[in-house]
């Protein structure tokens, strides 16, 4: 009897339940909480389903004890050790979890340039060609990214919270409102900050419905949201053709480290309007792209540990990412404003909130703006422009971030 009670006590012991009791074991019950939150948002609000579900779940399976579904300190190399000397690929191979394989293709920038592929596939950048005035939009939006990483540095300079360089610009890329890229760029920068910064991005990409209204009515007039935008051109087929190749060329000669997030974007692209190669387009904007987007979701949400996830870092993080995000949108507008003004009238400031890439959400929301003021305005597709610009813009801000910091 005294055996057989033993071994239950040695099963409770080793048991998951046991280590919730133990100092700091409540911290995973908050987190396995915000999993379950992330879960309540994907599948009842469908807030970002395709993404938040899969993050929360993993979230889940790595706040569990002794579930060993992911160790950290396989790629985090220890302080004063050289990176690029540290036995990563050993480690994970030999004592790995399933977390630990699937992270891989994150630490090696392999994913979110494979989701830019499927990206491109599933993008019409006619209204950008028809309009090129909106790549400056797209372009405004952008200085969201960088006002937040001079926020970042500033708030280092305070007793509150520390951020390195290299931190501050992987927190900044939120502002970009493109979650691959900002996974792209804190990977490179700052792996240490993934779970926070990933959770944040896609949270905010979420509530783009939520967040952006509010600062655009409040930049805007009521004679400003009701302006009726001219029907664009027809682009041709050879123009959009033309168009992938020569940004890719372009782009990556001006910023090198942009090259692979825009080059996989504009193959997708030329494989969608090129026409003879639909089978390669449909795998990759199909059964590629949801893998690739599972695989993601499930690593990124692995890291999110109570150990490393529940601290002061992270709350700031969100903080700064919805500044980022809040100031991209209001310098969008703002510059739609002035474009409004040097054309007399003939551009619609609420388009410019679309400068965000949070694609085709953002241009939906500057069509709903538009169509409370004016029920016969249809802004869906000159927001488009802007949109993808976005995309772009977001893409060569995390080339200029990693080229400066990496």
């Amino acid at each position: 009897m005294s055996e057989f009670v033993n071994t239950l006590v040695s099963i409770f012991s080793n048991s998951g339940f046991a280590r919730f009791t133990q100092p700091g074991g409540y911290l995973y019950l908050i987190m396995i909480g915000v999993g379950c939150v992330l879960m309540y948002l994907a599948i009842v609000r469908q807030y970002e389903p395709l993404i938040l579900l899969p993050m929360a779940f993993g979230m889940i399976l790595a706040n569990l004890p002794g579930s060993g579904i992911i160790h950290m300190e396989y790629f985090l190399a220890p302080a004063g050790a050289d990176p690029s000397l540290y036995p990563m690929f050993s480690e994970v191979l030999h004592h790995g979890g399933l977390g630990d394989m699937l992270y891989l293709g994150v630490k090696l920038g392999i994913y979110p340039p494979l989701i830019f592929l499927g990206i491109g596939t599933m993008t019409d950048f006619g209204p950008l060609i028809s309009n090129p005035k909106s790549l400056l939009l797209g372009a405004a939006a952008q200085f969201g990214i960088f006002g937040t990483y001079l926020g970042a540095r500033l708030l280092s300079d305070t007793p509150l919270v520390e951020f390195s360089q290299k931190q501050s610009a992987a927190i900044a890329i939120i502002g970009g409102a493109d979650g691959p890229t900002a996974i792209f760029v804190t990977s490179k920068l700052a792996p240490e900050l993934l779970g926070s910064i990933a959770v944040a991005a896609y949270s905010y990409m979420a509530l783009v419905p939520v967040i952006q209204p509010p600062i655009m009515r409040a930049l805007t007039t009521k004679k400003e949201r009701g302006i009726v935008m001219k029907q664009l051109r027809t682009v041709s087929k050879s123009e959009k053709i033309i168009f992938p190749i020569l940004c890719t060329i372009v782009v990556s000669l001006i910023i090198p480290d942009s090259a692979v997030l825009v080059g996989m974007l504009m193959l997708g692209n030329l494989m969608k309007e090129c026409g003879v190669v639909d089978r390669l387009q449909k795998t990759a904007g199909n059964e590629l792209m949801n893998i690739i987007t599972l695989f993601l979701a499930l690593s990124v949400g692995c890291t999110t540990s109570a150990n490393t996830f529940l601290n002061f870092q992270t709350v700031f993080i969100v903080v700064l990412g919805l500044a980022a995000f809040c100031f991209g949108t209001a310098a969008g507008v703002i510059f739609g404003k002035i474009m409004c003004v040097v054309t007399h009238g003939q551009v619609n400031p609420l388009i410019g909130s679309a400068g965000v890439s949070a694609v085709p959400m953002a241009a939906r929301v500057s069509q709903r703006e538009g169509q409370r003021e004016n029920p016969g305005n249809f802004l869906l597709m000159h927001a488009m422009g802007p949109n993808v610009a976005g995309v772009i813009g977001s893409a060569v801000a995390a080339g200029i971030l990693i080229n400066i910091f990496g």
